[in-house]
């Protein structure tokens, strides 16, 4: 199993998680953080780490979310690896908690 970065990250993108990722399993895209779940150790340290309460279990993901499982394993394949702390982007607090932000993800 792995866990899977979701839709609260869109906008944030914090990297609180990637501090304790001893897998390097993260992966930056421009607005977005994807977890490679074969890299993945299922080892749970990045979860609690995560200010936007946006990491979950494959198969604890919440309900509307079940479409974030293939697009990290996607992103992750052609994102590079992020294994140092940068700062979140300028707006993240601000939309923090705000739902439904699949819309603003950036997959260049």
């Amino acid at each position: 199993m792995a866990f899977v970065v979701t839709d609260n990250c869109i906008a944030c993108k914090y990297t609180d998680c990637v501090a304790v990722c001893p897998a390097d399993a993260f992966h930056e895209g421009p607005n977005f953080l994807a977890i490679n779940p074969i890299d993945c150790i299922d080892c749970d340290l990045c979860a609690p780490e995560c200010p936007a309460d946006a990491i979950f279990q494959e198969d604890e993901l919440p309900t509307g979310q079940e479409q974030f499982k293939e697009l990290n394993a996607e992103l992750s394949e052609v994102w590079p690896k992020i294994t140092d702390v940068i700062s979140p982007l300028p707006d993240a607090d601000k939309v923090n908690g705000v739902p439904n932000k699949i819309d603003q993800l950036i997959v260049e």
